[in-house]
């Protein structure tokens, strides 16, 4: 069983998501900017709420944000909710692992900002993340392009 660690990025960990690289079709999910710099700085900023996932070592395995850093344009956030975003480190998807990251995610979110509802935007072709959000019970309320 994985023992999963939150913390704020750091810069080290920052850098290292933004060379992260998905195969098609999850390849919308790379993250790298034109200015790694401004992408470090958003990242890094506790204010923009994204935390590094690490296991018992240390080793940075996902990461995750909430809030406005969770919505994607395009949908309709007005109803009051805690929005959640997360990626896992490319070599660790495709294993099952999800539900393990997911549940870890919600526990600290419940601690940390004691949300009453929670929202994720998920990308319809991304069959593996919305069956996996489907068994950690969310619902889908609204479909956008």
């Amino acid at each position: 069983m994985l023992t999963l660690s939150f913390s704020t990025l750091d810069e080290e960990q920052a850098f290292a998501i933004l060379q992260w690289r998905y195969e098609p079709p999850y390849d919308i999910y790379n993250m790298l900017g034109e200015d790694q710099t401004v992408d470090v700085g958003m990242l890094t900023d506790p204010s923009s709420h994204y935390y590094a996932i690490t296991d018992e070592h240390g080793e940075l395995l996902a990461y995750c944000c909430f809030g406005l850093e969770g919505r994607v344009p395009g949908g309709n956030y007005e109803s009051p909710a805690l929005d959640v975003g997360m990626g896992m480190r490319p070599d660790f998807t495709g294993q099952g692992l999800g539900r393990c990251y997911l549940s870890a995610i919600h526990e600290f979110a419940l601690k940390k900002f004691n949300p009453t509802v929670f929202r994720v935007t998920v990308a319809a072709f991304n069959v593996r993340a919305l069956q996996l959000c489907k068994q950690a019970g969310f619902r889908e309320v609204q479909t956008f392009h």
